[in-house]
């Protein structure tokens, strides 16, 4: 009887065992068909979810920048006034005066330009409601009105002031043919100031030292972490003066005899209404569609002002200037009509 041979248990071909598919059994291998087609499956839906999670992202995309192109084209289509026949053209100064603001000299002076040219203007109204704010966009503002009142002599240019017209909102008023004010508004503040912050007394409890390093022996003027000094003081003393007679000459010019001077008429104190008429400051009392239908005789009143633009609005809805002006306004002097 010849011997059986021993299965060398290296042989793997040989050896049946559980991966093998000779081992498996028809529900084993069953299971294993519906666990390979799950995963291919789950894998497909993820991967289709995926493309449709990016298709919806890119049609949102795509419809946002159709609607910036709208918003865009509506607003530069509203930036044009339509004719409308004889009327009286309406600018409005509202808020604080500042570059970075809706009162900026620029879109001011463009909205002023346009009321001017246009052949159906009668008379021009500026109305303000201002505390004031840079006094260089005030005094550019003044000179682009005094300017179209040269080149336009017959169409007039009145002011109507509403809560208040202070400051550098008087810079610009005085540049006006007439001032109309209601008796509770606030005029005046003729002055100048510049404000800021110290922080050195707290520093020095904090124990805290400040380095500062600088090429120019003045250039470190008005740090907010360093002690002021008296060269300090003269020097913005003498800057507030210059300004300060700058708006002074600009007020004798734009209301000449009108106006009774006294000594506080340029210390920065304001009056109402009722007071800077009696003061000259003012010359009546009147709003916007009382000098229209009253004085200028064309009570149709077009607006021409020039609205925020679409960067403007995006940046404050998402914070960059209100987060500027924080910064700026904790570690900057600030030199203002206000």
């Amino acid at each position: 009887m010849a011997d059986t041979p021993t299965p060398d248990p290296r042989d793997g071909a040989d050896t049946p065992g559980p991966s093998s598919p000779r081992s498996a059994t028809p529900g084993n291998e069953s299971n294993w068909e519906r666990a390979a087609l799950e995963r291919i499956a789950l894998a497909a839906i993820t991967e289709q979810r995926a493309a449709r999670r990016w298709r919806i992202f890119f049609r949102f995309a795509f419809l946002a920048v159709l609607a910036l192109i709208a918003l865009s084209v509506f607003h530069a289509a509203g930036d044009k006034v339509a004719a409308t026949g004889r009327h009286t053209a309406l600018v409005k100064i509202d808020g604080e005066i500042a570059a970075d603001s809706g009162a900026n000299a620029d879109d001011v002076g463009r909205a002023l330009r346009r009321a001017f040219d246009d052949a159906d203007t009668a008379g021009v109204i500026v109305q303000i409601n201002s505390p004031g704010g840079s006094p260089v966009q005030a005094s550019i503002i003044n000179a682009e009105i005094r300017r179209l009142r040269e080149k336009y002599p017959s169409k007039p240019l009145y002011v109507v002031v509403g809560d208040m017209c202070a400051s550098g909102g008087y810079y610009i008023a005085v540049a006006g043919d007439k001032i109309f004010v209601n008796q509770a508004s606030i005029v005046g503040s003729i002055g100048v100031l510049m404000d800021g912050f110290g922080f050195t007394g707290l520093m020095d409890k904090l124990g805290v030292q400040r380095r500062l390093h600088t090429a120019g022996a003045n250039k470190g003027f008005f740090d907010p972490f360093s002690p002021e000094t008296p060269a300090m003081d003269q020097h913005a003393q003498a800057m507030l003066d210059e300004i300060h007679q700058q708006f002074i000459d600009a007020v004798r010019e734009g209301r000449g005899k009108r106006l009774h001077e006294t000594p506080e008429i340029f210390s920065g104190l304001f009056w109402t209404g009722a007071k800077s008429v009696e003061l000259g400051l003012a010359d009546g009392f009147g709003d916007t569609r009382y000098v229209a239908r009253e004085v200028i005789k064309a009570p149709r009143v077009v607006d021409y002002t020039v609205t925020e633009g679409l960067s403007g609005r995006l940046a404050r809805r998402f914070g960059a200037a209100v987060g500027s002006a924080a910064v700026k306004a904790l570690v900057t002097n600030r030199l203002s009509l206000d």
